[in-house]
């Protein structure tokens, strides 16, 4: 009788997490995750600076959405890359991210939102003077507690170089974060 109990929390416990895991990643944040890691990839296999600038507008875009700071046509093209209606993350106006709040889980808390966003303006202002601020000595995206928001920050300084193996480095640290925050949803242990 000793091993029927165990097995039957065990059993239960499973079940907890699998019904948790399910919930945490929706279809809209899967589809958006898609978007952002096609957009990575195709920023990190760029072969011109052209093709860097779109991909990275396209990266931001998906993550700032319209009521975000710094959206729209980056690169001056005539076309908005990765538009949206929603960002990732809230907007500068206090409206929703896709990624809602409270948080599915703690790991979503920690990387994704990195925090509460009852400031979404303060939160975008620390993301702007940590864009700002960097330089090639000074990293200053580590002080940002959002992964999504270091994603920002490294397509911001793709958009703003004309040098396509810089660009392409920038790509490499966006891939980081970006699967940083995929992690989030899919492998959180906490």
């Amino acid at each position: 009788m000793r091993r029927i109990v165990p097995l039957a929390t065990l059993a239960l416990v499973l079940a907890g997490c699998a019904g948790s895991s399910e919930s945490a990643l929706t279809p809209e944040v899967a589809a958006r995750l898609d978007a952002l890691d096609a957009a990575v990839e195709a920023w990190s296999s760029a072969t011109s600076v052209g093709d860097a600038h779109q991909a990275a507008e396209e990266a931001r875009n998906l993550v700032v959405g319209p009521a975000g700071p710094l959206y729209g046509d980056a690169d001056r093209d005539g076309l908005i890359e990765g538009e949206t209606g929603q960002g990732l993350l809230p907007g500068l106006d206090g409206s929703p991210g896709i990624v809602a709040e409270p948080a599915a889980n703690a790991c979503v808390e920690r990387d994704v939102l990195g925090g509460s966003w009852e400031q979404p303006e303060a939160r975008w202002d620390e993301a702007l003077a940590a864009i700002d601020a960097w330089e090639p000595e000074g990293n200053t995206f580590p002080s940002l507690p959002s992964h999504p928001q270091r994603t920002v920050g490294w397509a911001s300084l793709t958009l703003a170089t004309d040098d396509l193996d810089t660009a392409v480095e920038y790509a490499g640290h966006a891939r980081l974060h970006v699967d940083v925050t995929r992690a989030a949803f899919d492998d959180c242990d906490g």
